[in-house]
């Protein structure tokens, strides 16, 4: 994807996609895990429920394996895999984020398009240490958000964005 208005030429930036550079906390994998272990446990108290009202059918049955292989199979494969794929990285013209374990999305923020850099820190971000760092564009995709950061990692990606994106010239529009 070319940004420049002109042909290739030295002094015009270009910009591709590509595999970014850096890679999230590994503490990413536990916070993923967790949140992943308070959707099964909601799921199983659903499933014990309505064995309590309805008894064991078939359908039961069915549903009890389903979710017991799928939560198995999501806390065992599913944060390695994210872990695996979420990267990000910045330069002094963009920031490049990939994501996604089953669908992958790769973008790409200009600089000059950048309107606001926010921290997030949740409850179990904040017990393990991470922040997400979300970069707010003009853009019609939304703000691209960098998951699974350590939070002096994301504190100084904010300084830098900030400072970087001050210096840029351009609307933000």
């Amino acid at each position: 994807m070319n940004v420049a208005s002109t042909p290739n030429t030295p002094d015009r930036l270009q910009l591709r996609l590509r595999e970014p550079a850096n890679q999230v906390s590994p503490q990413a994998k536990t916070w993923w895990a967790l949140q992943s272990v308070i959707l099964w446990v909601i799921a199983l108290i659903a499933l014990v429920v309505s064995y309590l009202l309805w008894g064991a059918t078939i359908w039961w049955s069915l549903a009890a394996v389903v979710i017991v292989v799928w939560a198995v199979l999501d806390l065992l494969v599913g944060p390695r895999l994210r872990y695996r794929w979420h990267r990000w990285e910045t330069t002094d013209q963009a920031v490049y984020t990939q994501t996604g374990w089953i669908t992958r999305e790769w973008r790409i923020a200009p600089l000059s398009r950048v309107q606001t850099v926010d921290t997030e820190r949740g409850p179990l971000q904040r017990a393990l240490g991470l922040s997400t760092v979300t970069v707010t564009t003009a853009s019609a995709a939304g703000a691209l958000k960098i998951v699974g950061l350590d939070k002096d990692v994301a504190a100084a990606l904010v300084d830098q964005l900030t400072a970087i994106t001050e210096a840029t010239q351009g609307d933000a529009t």
